[in-house]
C-alpha cells in the first residue's frame, strides 16, 4: 500500500442506520473495516463502538476524520437549541417573511415555523446603507438590554444580524464585543462573519441555523473528543464539512451550519477520488443507504458545489456545500398501500432498530430490503443479524401489500422495487437533465449498503451506459472522510455593475480571502502535499435576481474579461445572448484547498484473498427474480474476484457491506484497483 506517509488514519461516518469505519495503515498496508448500528441519541457511542469493532488501538492512530449527521438531524427534526436574534430596528420579521413563496405550490396549505420564534427576535436602533455608510449609530444600551432579555428567556445562543453588515460590519463587531461581556458562553454568531453577502433573508436564516445547532454540535464534539481521549487517542480529530473538505474539531462548532451536509458530502468526495483513479471523471453518484438515497453530479472529477442549498421549505443555507439531492428511499423505507389503494414506498423508514423484517429484530412493516430478500437478491443466511424466516416475510408482503393490490408476495415485492427505482431515477434526473447534463455522458457510481442492488436497473432506465461499483460500497462515506482534503470557502458581496467596478477592489478581496484560507490551513496539524486555490465570481445581468457562477483563472481579472466570461457562461447555461444589458458583479468567491497525500485504493480488498479464477470466486447459485422472471443465478464472493475477471449477468456479487446485482444481458469486469465496471445492456 502506498499512502506516502499518511500514517494510521481512520474515517468514521454516521448514517441514519449504520455507522461505518475504514482504517488505513500506511506502514503495514492493512485495512480495517467496521459497520455497527448507529446510536442516534448520542452518535459518539456509535463512533466508539465502530472503533472497538475494528479493534483499533487508539493510542497508535495518527488521525481520525469524522462525518456526522448531528446538525442535519437537528435541523430536520427541529430539535434545536433555544436561540435569540438581535437585529436592526424594523427588521425582526425578515426570517418569517422570506421570499413570498408558499409551502405548497398550489393552494393555501402547509405551515411554516421560523427557526427563531418572534418573541426571541429583538430589535435595536442601528442602520447601515448598502454602501456601508452609517445611517443610524448603534445604540449600545439597547444591545445590552436585548442581551439580558434573551439570557433571562433561557437562550443558549444568539445571532447578530444587521442590515447591510456585509458592506460594513462595524456594528456587528461592536455588538459582539458587548455580548462578550454579558453572554454566558461563546455561542455568538455574527451573520456577516459566517456569510458576507447580500440578501438579508438568506444571510439571516443561515446564521440562525448556525446558532441553533452550535451548542448541540459543540456538546457532541466534546463528548466524542472526551471518549477518544479516555481511550488513549492523542491525535487530531477532523470533521467533514458539507463543502467536501475537513476542519479541525476545535473550530467546527464556530461555523456549525457548514456541517449540515457532512455525511452525504463525504460519499461524493470518495466517488470523485475513486472515479479519478479509475479513469471515470464524469459521474452521477448514487448513494442508497438504509434511510435515504443521495445523488450528486461530478464533472472532471470535481463535485458540483452550490451556495444555495435549501434543506427544507424556507430554510436556505447559503454556505458552499456539495450539491446533493436527497429522497426518502433507502433499504429500510417502508412500503404501504394508501387510502386510495395505491402503493407508496417511503419516506418513513424502519431505521436500524427494529429495522426491516429480515433483520429479525421485531420489525413487522415491509421494506425495500425485505422485497430484495423475497426476490432472491439478498441471501437470508448471510444477512447481518437476521434470524427471520423468509416465509414470514412473504406472509407479511402477501397480507399487507399483495391482498389490497391483487398480487402475490412476489408480485408485491417486485412492485416495491419498481416504485423505489422510479423515485430514485427521478432524483438522478434532478441533478443531471434539469441542470443541462445528459446522463448518457456519465457513469453511475453506485454505493451505500443498497445502491449496487438497484444500480443496473436504474442505469438502464436512464440510458446510462456504465455502472461503477467501488471496492467497498457500504463504507464509501467513511472512505470519503479518509481521502478528503482540507478546505475553506469564502464569499464577499461587492454588488456593483461592471462599468463602475474598480478592478483593484476585486483583486483586494481575492488577496484577503486567499491569505485567510492559507493561514487557516497552515494552522492545522495535518500534513498536506499541495495548496490549491479556486476563484470565481457570482454575476447577473442588471435587473435579474438569478446569479450565475463564473470560474476565474486569475485573482486580478479585468472588467472586459469578466464581461466576456459571464456572457459565455450565460450562453452556455441558457443559450441566449443579452449583450445589450449591463452585467453586474455580485459576489467574490475563493476556495483554498490543502491537498492531502494520495491513498492506494487497490488495498481496500486484500490482494491475498483473491482467487486465481472466476470459478474460484463462485460460492454457489440461487433463483433470483428479474423483470423477465426467475433465473438461476451464480453467486460470487467479492473479495475473491480476481483482477481482470469478466462475467455476464445475471450474477450476484456478495461482500461484507453490500450486494451487487448484475442484470441479465449486462457485462461486468473487475478493474485494476478492484472496482466492478458494469456495461449496461440496451433497454
Amino acid at each position: 500500500m502506498t499512502t506516502q506517509g499518511t500514517g494510521r488514519i481512520v474515517g468514521v461516518d454516521v448514517g441514519g442506520t449504520f455507522t461505518d469505519l475504514v482504517g488505513l495503515d500506511g506502514a503495514s498496508g492493512t485495512v480495517r473495516l467496521a459497520k455497527v448500528p448507529s446510536t442516534l441519541d448520542n452518535q459518539a457511542f456509535g463512533v466508539l463502538s465502530a472503533l472497538e469493532a475494528a479493534e483499533a488501538d487508539l493510542s497508535t492512530l495518527d488521525l481520525i476524520v469524522h462525518g456526522t449527521t448531528t446538525t442535519t438531524n437537528a435541523v430536520l427534526e427541529r430539535k434545536l437549541s433555544r436561540t435569540g436574534l438581535i437585529t436592526t430596528q424594523g427588521f425582526r420579521d425578515v426570517l418569517e417573511l422570506g421570499r413570498r413563496t408558499r409551502p405548497q405550490a398550489y393552494g393555501m396549505t402547509g405551515t411554516f415555523r421560523p427557526i427563531i420564534p418572534r418573541d426571541l427576535r429583538l430589535e435595536v436602533p442601528e442602520r447601515m446603507d448598502a454602501s456601508g455608510a452609517v445611517v443610524t449609530p448603534l445604540d449600545e444600551d439597547a444591545v445590552r438590554a436585548a442581551a439580558r432579555a434573551l439570557i433571562d428567556a433561557g437562550c443558549e445562543s444568539v445571532v447578530v444580524h444587521y442590515l447591510h453588515a456585509y458592506a460594513n460590519p462595524a456594528h456587528e463587531l461592536r455588538t459582539a464585543e458587548i455580548l462578550g461581556e454579558l453572554w454566558p458562553n461563546r455561542h455568538i454568531t455574527l451573520a456577516h462573519a459566517l456569510l458576507s453577502e447580500s440578501r438579508e433573508f438568506e444571510r439571516g436564516v443561515t446564521a440562525a441555523v448556525n446558532a441553533s445547532v452550535q451548542p448541540l454540535l459543540a456538546r457532541y464534539i466534546d463528548r466524542l473528543s472526551g471518549g477518544l481521549k479516555d481511550g488513549g487517542y492523542h491525535g487530531e480529530l477532523l470533521v467533514m464539512n458539507g463543502n467536501g473538505g475537513m476542519v479541525s474539531a476545535a473550530r467546527v462548532a464556530d461555523e456549525a451550519a457548514k456541517t449540515v451536509m457532512s455525511g452525504p458530502a463525504s460519499g461524493v468526495m470518495a466517488a470523485a477520488y475513486t472515479g479519478r483513479q479509475a479513469g471515470y471523471p464524469n459521474l452521477v453518484t448514487y448513494d442508497m443507504g438504509g434511510t435515504s438515497t443521495d445523488v450528486a453530479l461530478i464533472r472532471g472529477a470535481e463535485p458540483s458545489v452550490s451556495n444555495e442549498t435549501e434543506i427544507e421549505y424556507a430554510m436556505p443555507i447559503h454556505v458552499p456545500m456539495v450539491d446533493v439531492r436527497t429522497i426518502g428511499a433507502g433499504g429500510g423505507s417502508i412500503a404501504r398501500v394508501n387510502a386510495a389503494g395505491l402503493l407508496e414506498v417511503g419516506p418513513d423508514s424502519a431505521g436500524a432498530n427494529p429495522g426491516p423484517i429480515c433483520y429479525g429484530r421485531g420489525g413487522v412493516q415491509p421494506t425495500i430490503s425485505d422485497a430484495n430478500l423475497l426476490l432472491g437478491r439478498l441471501d437470508p443466511s448471510g444477512f447481518t443479524g437476521s434470524d427471520a424466516d423468509a416465509n414470514e416475510v412473504a406472509r407479511i408482503f402477501a397480507e399487507t401489500l399483495g391482498a389490497p393490490l391483487g398480487l402475490d408476495a412476489t408480485g408485491a415485492a417486485a412492485a416495491v422495487i419498481r416504485m423505489a427505482n422510479t423515485a430514485m431515477a427521478g432524483a438522478v434526473r434532478m441533478v443531471s437533465v434539469s441542470l443541462g447534463a445528459d446522463p448518457r455522458d456519465f457513469a453511475l457510481f453506485a454505493f451505500g449498503g443498497a445502491g449496487p442492488l438497484h444500480a443496473s436497473a436504474m442505469a438502464k432506465e436512464l440510458s446510462i451506459p456504465r455502472v461503477l461499483v467501488p471496492a467497498r460500497p457500504g463504507i464509501t462515506n467513511a472512505l470519503g472522510c479518509v481521502v478528503a482534503d482540507l478546505r475553506h470557502d469564502f464569499v464577499r458581496t461587492l454588488n456593483r455593475p461592471l462599468d463602475t467596478l474598480d478592478e483593484a477592489d476585486v483583486a483586494q478581496v481575492f488577496a484577503e480571502q486567499i491569505a485567510e484560507g492559507r493561514a487557516l490551513i497552515e494552522a492545522e496539524t495535518v500534513g498536506i502535499t499541495d495548496l490549491r486555490t479556486t476563484l470565481s465570481v457570482d454575476m447577473q445581468f442588471v435587473g435579474q435576481t438569478h446569479l450565475l457562477r463564473v470560474p476565474l483563472d486569475t485573482a486580478t481579472p479585468r472588467r472586459d474579461q469578466l464581461q466576456e466570461l459571464f456572457e459565455a457562461a450565460y450562453h452556455a447555461r441558457f443559450h441566449v445572448d443579452l449583450d445589450n444589458i449591463r452585467a453586474n458583479l455580485v459576489n467574490v468567491n475563493t476556495s483554498v484547498i490543502g491537498v492531502r497525500p494520495e491513498i492506494d485504493l487497490s488495498t481496500l480488498i486484500d490482494p491475498a484473498g483473491r482467487a486465481d479464477s472466476l470459478q474460484g470466486a463462485q460460492t454457489g447459485a440461487r433463483p433470483v427474480w428479474f423483470e423477465s422472471g426467475w433465473a438461476e443465478t451464480p453467486v460470487y464472493r467479492r473479495e475473491a474476484l480476481p483482477i481482470g475477471a469478466r462475467f455476464n449477468g445475471p450474477a450476484i456479487v456478495q461482500q461484507m457491506d453490500t450486494t451487487t446485482l448484475i442484470e441479465p444481458g449486462d457485462r461486468a469486469e473487475v478493474d485494476p484497483i478492484g472496482n466492478i465496471l458494469i456495461t449496461v445492456a440496451a433497454p
